[in-house]
């Protein structure tokens, strides 16, 4: 992750989190990566606020998808919806290109 975005953006971006995502991909061999960054409360962070979310997919070719989320509720459920977000958006990124690197 390059130093100059985290430290003019923190680490709650969705920059932050399509870099991660492809981090993930690279370090793990995947052809996909996926990775999440937000605020879960209980305090505000980086100016965001609680319920801010940011989830990132890695893809081939450096694609890259985003979804950003404006949660409410307690830290365990912002934490809950932000996993079931990021798993829908994985599923569908991978639905969508079902049999796009078949042989």
């Amino acid at each position: 992750m390059p130093a100059e975005l985290l430290r003019r953006e923190g680490a709650v971006h969705p920059e932050v989190a399509a870099g991660m995502a492809a981090g993930v991909a690279r370090l793990c061999g995947a052809t996909y990566g996926l990775a999440v960054t937000g605020v879960a409360g209980p305090e505000p962070q980086d100016g965001r606020p609680v319920g801010t979310v940011h989830i990132g997919v890695a893809g081939p070719g450096g694609r890259k998808w985003a979804r950003e989320l404006r949660l409410r509720g307690s830290r365990e459920r912002i934490r809950v919806e932000t996993v079931d977000e990021a798993v829908d958006l994985l599923s569908g990124v991978l639905k969508a290109n079902i049999g796009e690197h078949s042989g």
